[in-house]
């Protein structure tokens, strides 16, 4: 066998010489690239093409979690090489590498479900090893799928190193019957169709246009959600969350999240710099008023508890009740994140919450610029330009309040999150409707045994009993479908996907698992959930719940060894973010 030479790499730089000859600067990378006894680092790096050039250039991690289990991420490779392309162009040294993701839209409803969020831990856990390993000097985070995004900017807030956050992009809609889909429709014709109510010829076309091609989840979901959020933390430049996935503009703003990312490394810009208390208000500021997922709670938890950041769930309620939801996007809305790019995208939103003194404008951003600076540097239209039946004013709002709502009560005394998708002064007392997984309750759903009134409990599905804290987009979509989605209420120690609309209360803490009050639920227990008083209650006097509670023992764990059981040992409460890692406290 012949022996082939290192392939050619192709660098394509216009400026290299910003970083030619830093010899003595204190980047990780000389670690591998500097001096004599290095000269077998050296000639790994030659191996894969890398020539003195590169090994004088800042290293540059680019982590892509491209796969093609997921439209959300089967394009991200054509994603990253943009971001490379921008990187070259600027001087850098980029290095590629992988790492996994979990399709939530194909293992929803199923026991695989359970890996989605022990995938966010992965997934930081593996960026964060890579980083530190191979000595990087910066990095760029590619995510599609719902978990790539918070585990990618917890492994950015871990390392502190100079990092750029870069979202895929999501779908655009399908087109069935004349009008606009979803996959929530496709969940939701399940129901209908379980009911009579759909024919298995419409639901298979449903399912043939739902989803016409690459890209996350389009509504604003847990992707969108958390795209959004990452502009507002200030991780992601503004306006970067809402090209779509194959809009020409989503590699434009690739290539640039490149070419900021050498300017973190020159101006030394990092996490640290760029995270606040205040960052961590805009982006819960933005999540209550765009109707984003309940998931961004726990992800925003964990994404502070990293940096260090006290933020508490209470500061979501705090925060939801003096921000009004200004717009409406599915689930409880018609329009996709699509929409919200065409008019201007998340920046739009962003000012307006500016100007009505509802957003910190001199929070830091990934470029350098404070928010408000960012602002004046876009181009986006005028607000009396823009005409979406979508997007509201601050003082005309879809709602007077933002959508995410915080319960507590002797049900939920460490609380639970629900997402107002309809009625914001939705109030229901009913019987619980008791179940010990999703598997029992999606087949007493599916069996037209629900009824008007019902409280559908689901436990033992928190981040330890579970573990991993199934999402339950198939139940709560069997339940609209079935025409219930405003006089039966869930709730659950699990979680709801981004798609889930009706009056679901997710988060439930503590959770079965280590004894909280749903362990201790018996069927038929009348329990209350009112909105506008953020109660979840139980009515059962306190001295049968203490006799309830004397009674119970802990449940055997589903799992004793692999990973679900190694993670299972290690989530916090969803209440503080489902965390493993304890983080760290900044100055």
């Amino acid at each position: 066998m012949s022996q082939q030479e290192p392939p050619e790499r192709d660098r394509g730089r216009d400026d290299a010489e910003r970083f030619s000859g830093r010899k003595d600067d204190d980047l990780p990378s000389r670690d591998v690239t500097e001096g004599a006894e290095r000269a077998p680092h050296r000639a790994m790096f030659r191996a894969m093409g890398f020539d003195d050039e590169d090994l004088s250039s800042p290293m540059i991690g680019v982590a892509n979690p491209a796969a093609d289990i997921t439209p959300c991420n089967v394009h991200l490779d054509d994603v990253a090489d943009a971001a490379i392309d921008g990187i070259d162009a600027n001087g850098g040294m980029p290095i590629e590498f992988g790492t996994v993701t979990i399709s939530d839209a194909i293992s929803m409803g199923t026991e695989g479900m359970k890996a989605s969020l022990i995938s966010r831990e992965v997934i930081a856990d593996s960026v964060e090893l890579v980083a530190f390993g191979e000595r990087m000097d910066a990095l760029v985070t590619v995510a599609g799928c719902d978990k790539n995004l918070p585990g990618m900017m917890m492994a950015a807030i871990r390392t502190d190193l100079p990092s750029v956050f870069l979202y895929g992009g999501s779908i655009m809609p399908g087109q069935h019957d004349g009008r606009d889909v979803t996959i929530v429709q496709v969940f939701e014709g399940v129901g209908g169709y379980a009911q009579g109510e759909m024919s298995a010829e419409e639901l298979d076309d449903l399912e043939r246009h739902a989803c016409p091609g690459a890209g996350s989840c389009g509504g604003m979901f847990t992707a969108n959600t958390m795209a959004s959020i990452s502009e507002a933390l200030g991780l992601a430049p503004l306006g970067s969350a809402g090209p779509p996935a194959e809009h020409e503009s989503r590699y434009d703003v690739a290539r640039e999240a490149g070419e900021i990312a050498l300017d973190c490394i020159e101006n030394d810009r990092r996490p640290s710099d760029i995270l606040s208390r205040e960052s961590f208000e805009n982006a819960i500021a933005l999540q209550t008023a765009i109707g984003g997922s309940t998931n961004g709670v726990l992800h925003l938890l964990a994404l502070a508890r990293e940096a260090g950041i006290d933020l508490e769930i209470d500061d979501f309620d705090e925060i939801s009740k003096r921000t009004p939801k200004i717009a409406d996007l599915q689930p409880g809305g018609q329009r996709v994140m699509n929409d919200l790019f065409e008019v201007g995208g998340v920046p739009v939103v962003i000012r307006r919450l500016l100007e009505a003194g509802l957003f910190h404008g001199d929070a830091m951003t990934v470029t350098g610029r404070t928010i408000a600076e960012e602002l004046a540097t876009l181009d986006l239209p005028d607000d009396d330009e823009i005409e979406a039946d979508f997007l509201y004013t601050v003082e005309e709002p879809k709602q007077a309040e933002g959508a995410i709502k915080i319960l507590r009560g002797n049900l939920a005394p460490d609380g639970a999150v629900l997402k107002v998708t309809g009625d914001d002064a939705f109030h229901h007392v009913g019987p619980a409707r008791l179940f010990e997984n999703e598997e029992a309750a999606m087949a007493y759903v599916q069996e037209g045994g629900i009824e008007s009134g019902d409280v559908i409990a689901i436990r033992n599905e928190g981040p330890q009993g579970g573990p991993g804290m199934r999402e339950m987009l198939g139940v709560t979509a069997a339940v609209v479908g079935a025409g219930h989605e405003d006089d039966v209420a869930l709730l659950t120690d699990g979680r709801f996907s981004g798609a889930t609309r009706g009056p679901m209360i997710g988060h439930v803490a503590p959770e079965a698992y280590v004894g909280g009050p749903i362990a201790l639920l018996e069927d038929g227990d009348e329990i209350t959930v009112d909105i506008p008083e953020r109660e979840l209650s139980v009515d059962v006097p306190d001295e049968e719940m203490a006799r309830r509670r004397a009674a119970w023992e802990p449940p055997e764990p589903n799992y004793t060894g692999g990973v679900l059981a190694k993670y299972g040992q290690a989530f916090d409460s969803a209440a503080n973010g489902a965390v493993t890692n304890p983080g760290v406290k900044r100055d």
